[in-house]
């Protein structure tokens, strides 16, 4: 083990269990299951957490489907509320414990909420609320709940934790947290009762927690080991619970049974669109793209939200004395200072562990160098919120754990990799992995294709670089031979007579054939990518993004009024970067305002950098046709006939990649295998690149 990980490494006490390090799988749910028949267990869901058990997370938690009576509801999640569940959530506690890893299921009731993307029925809550009034105006007004039927809900809880018992899982984590039913009751923002569930004493508020807790202990016995997931903080909240009142609940949950407190905050942000007013508990989204204003004194804003809700879980512990966890982008660095500060005494991961499932062992055996990072991209929930299937950027094993197991190949190639970008580098460390004697040729003079220059334009949020070292060390790993600086031509496939080859170098940017595209005022996105590449060959990504901002370099490259063509996902992240050089923007689009920042993901991302940009005063043009650029600017035609000119130092084209048909081929006929992946044969996002290289990697 590494010493220099050792608070991280010790053993914790949680009630009677002991788990053997201080790692944590927090119980959000991610759905895999079927809703059409009835959410039972997956292989799939299985084969991941024995991967997590195995990579050495102690206390792994998983959420259970939403507690509900009906149980043929089309829920999505891994139901629990009938026995006909537990053979499942049986198979789930034996590959957990397989791995001497301690197995929690985490139970909570909606409430009033709505995913963001999805449309539902109201919900039930404390209180009705009227939208103009509620927290979550995007909300179907909710319904208050009867006493009667709190008395069946907390009766609910408890039956999903004598049944969680039965399947041999080792305690409940309760979730009063989010905008949840029990956090309703807690909040006076969403807590308007009379009577004696009411917000006006602290009796009243916590009493629906407390008797969920009492009643589990009552039926599974006192010493089952129980969590209490809470809002240390509803920041930004009118009435929201604030870090004295949690300290204040906190005193309750323990002397009511809790064994352990997990403390987040739930961060809500306030837009101009009601329905898209949101609450989150992603710190690191709170700040996107760049808050301004005052910031609450308990949320750690220094390192742009990771480890952001220390501040008041150190509250917390201050006055109790069970162990006390929290979560937020914390990585080993920051769980390690929190712990041997006595601030926490446990660290709650998900992002990463879903991006990573062996951190743990990696991490405590002095590895970290080989942790493929989270790099914060929200793809995972963004999927999440749309009921789909939930995937990982950066790790393609992610739900295919079983079908990408590193099989060594039947028949061993010489395999020539085409590009060193995010498609090519996977696919090359798959092939190594499985014996094939791989050649990647990569023409810039480091490996990473276009990933430094997103780097540079999406700055230090996305932990883009890490995933460039990772994945370039990775390859090195895999025993792939690495020729850097040299393109692939026809000499050189000859040279080498792959059996196999792979075309990952990157697409093509697209530029209008417009008169004036060719002049001293326009940077197309080729030109632009190909001046930030031979930059970045020299200087770190955060680095040149540094030096950029820098008065003497600020108009060097491009002038101070700039008039950006294409507002999708790369117009717009332009934008963002030339916004923190202090340029004067204006986005342009042939496309539709509702097509504005398409391939951003819908959640938090887009809807954000959108409203930020318009804040900062951009200017969105769309529906037009591109005429011509002039010495003044970029002129096009509007919808209704006319035309406009859009003044401009200089006009960038920010465009979607097309394709790579040229070097797609060049490699036809010149092995008995050929594989186009990545932007190269249809250009989307990392997510896509990587899932593509892995593909192949294991079809090969």
């Amino acid at each position: 083990m590494s010493a220099k990980y050792r608070h991280l490494a010790e053993p914790i006490t949680l009630g009677d269990l002991q788990l053997k390090n201080r790692f944590m799988k927090n119980g959000t749910g991610f759905f895999w299951d079927d809703p059409t028949s009835g959410s039972h267990m997956t292989d799939e869901y299985l084969d991941y957490f024995e991967a997590l058990a195995k990579g050495g997370t102690a206390l792994i938690s998983t959420a259970t489907g939403p507690l509900i009576r009906d149980v043929k509801a089309r829920m999505p999640g891994f139901k629990i509320n009938h026995d006909d569940y537990i053979p499942g959530w049986r198979r789930w506690a034996d590959v957990v414990h397989r791995h001497d890893a301690v197995a929690f299921a985490q139970l909570f009731h909606l409430g009033p909420m709505t995913p963001l993307l999805i449309k539902a029925p109201a919900g039930v809550s404390s209180s009705s609320i009227p939208r103009e009034e509620s927290p979550r105006p995007g909300f179907e007004v909710p319904r208050a709940l009867e006493v009667a039927e709190i008395e069946d809900i907390i009766d609910l809880f408890a039956e999903a934790a004598e049944r969680t018992k039965r399947c041999g899982i080792d305690g409940t984590e309760l979730n009063a947290a989010c905008n949840h039913l029990l956090n309703n009751f807690l909040s006076r923002a969403w807590n308007k009762r009379e009577d004696e569930y009411g917000a006006w004493t602290l009796e009243n508020r916590t009493r629906l927690v407390v008797e969920v807790i009492r009643e589990i202990k009552r039926r599974n016995g006192a010493d089952w080991p129980l969590i209490v997931l809470m809002n240390g903080i509803e920041v930004d909240l009118d009435e929201g619970i604030t870090i004295e009142e949690s300290k204040q609940f906190a005193k309750v949950f323990v002397a009511a049974g809790a064994d352990a407190l997990e403390v987040r905050g739930e961060y809500y942000t306030w837009t101009k669109d009601v329905e898209r007013r949101e609450s989150l508990h992603f710190p690191d989204m709170y700040l996107y793209p760049h808050r301004t204003g005052p910031v609450d004194p308990y949320v750690d804003a220094s390192r742009r939200g990771a480890g952001a809700n220390i501040p008041m879980a150190a509250e917390i512990k201050k006055v109790v004395t069970v162990p006390v966890i929290t979560v937020g982008r914390l990585d080993w660095e920051i769980g390690e200072k929190a712990i041997a500060e006595g601030k926490i005494d446990i660290v709650s991961m998900n992002r990463r562990l879903f991006a990573d499932p062996g951190l743990p062992n990696k991490v405590l055996m002095g590895d970290p160098k080989d942790v493929n990072p989270c790099s914060s991209c929200m793809t995972c929930f963004d999927a999440c919120e749309h009921f789909q299937h939930v995937k990982c950027r950066v790790n393609a094993n992610f739900g295919h754990e079983r079908d990408y197991v590193i099989h060594p190949a039947r028949v061993k190639k010489k395999v020539l990799v085409i590009g060193g970008g995010p498609a090519g580098m996977e696919a090359a460390r798959v092939a190594g992995l499985r014996g094939h004697e791989v050649v990647l040729y990569e023409k810039l003079r480091k490996l990473g294709g276009s990933l430094p220059v997103a780097a540079m334009v999406k700055g230090p949020r996305e932990d883009i670089t890490g995933l460039i070292s990772y994945l370039d060390r990775q390859v090195h790993h895999a025993g792939v031979t690495v020729h850097l600086g040299k393109a692939v031509t026809t000499d050189v496939i000859s040279q080498e007579r792959p059996d196999a080859i792979v075309v990952a170098a990157g697409g093509t940017h697209e530029i209008p054939a417009i008169p004036g595209i060719d002049g001293p005022n326009v940077l197309t996105g080729a030109e632009l990518h190909k001046r930030a590449k031979a930059l970045l060959q020299v200087v770190p990504p955060n680095a040149l993004r540094g030096l950029q901002s820098l008065p003497v370099a600020r108009d060097l490259m491009i002038g101070k009024r700039v008039v950006i063509m294409g507002g999708r996902l790369h117009g717009c992240q332009t934008a963002e970067y030339l916004m923190s050089l202090g340029k004067q923007v204006t986005i342009v689009d042939t496309g539709s305002k509702e097509e504005l920042g398409e391939g951003l993901l819908e959640v938090f991302l887009k809807p954000y950098l959108l409203y930020w940009l318009e804040d900062q005063g951009v200017e969105f043009v769309t529906n037009v046709t591109y005429e011509r650029v002039t010495k003044e600017g970029l002129e096009v035609r509007l919808p209704d006939g006319t035309t406009r000119l859009l003044p401009a130092d200089t006009v960038v084209t920010a465009l979607p990649l097309k394709p790579n048909e040229a070097a797609a081929a060049l490699a036809i006929g010149r092995a008995t295998e050929v594989h186009t992946i990545g932007d190269a044969a249809d250009p989307q996002l990392i997510v896509d690149a990587i899932a593509a290289g892995a593909a192949v990697g294991h079809q090969l």
